[in-house]
């Protein structure tokens, strides 16, 4: 479970980091970001120094019992990596429909290197490659 300091809530903010954000794409998931520094350059209310992470996982990807297990996994191997993202990020984490077969080492994969595309992250991820 990720720490409740930790979680995006509210449409605005899913909104404000999925419009204005950076984006990039892997073959089971998106990920959505944005800097404190961006969030300060468009004037809006930050999160400050914390890092805080937000899910998408929509009816393409499969039925409720389908898309609750990929959320959770999601969430397992956000909360890993959560002291490797820069402070004051807000990411929003998108699942593709590929993402109802894939294992969590698969997931984790395609979110390490979305976060090394983002430049988001150290070089240490986790231990997965």
């Amino acid at each position: 479970m990720l720490p409740a300091s930790a979680r995006l809530t509210g449409s605005d903010n899913f909104r404000l980091v999925t419009r204005k954000g950076r984006r990039v794409g892997r073959p089971r998931l998106v990920v959505h970001a944005i800097t404190a520094e961006e969030v300060a350059r468009l004037g809006v209310a930050g999160s400050g120094e914390r890092t805080r992470v937000g899910f998408v996982v929509g009816r393409t990807v499969g039925n409720s019992v389908v898309r609750h297990r990929v959320t959770r996994r999601l969430r397992h191997v956000v909360r890993d990596r959560l002291g490797t993202v820069l402070p004051g990020c807000t990411l929003v984490v998108r699942a593709l429909p590929t993402a109802a077969e894939a294992a969590s080492a698969e997931l984790a994969r395609d979110f390490d290197s979305a976060l090394r595309k983002l430049r988001l992250a150290g070089t240490d991820t986790g231990g997965v490659e």
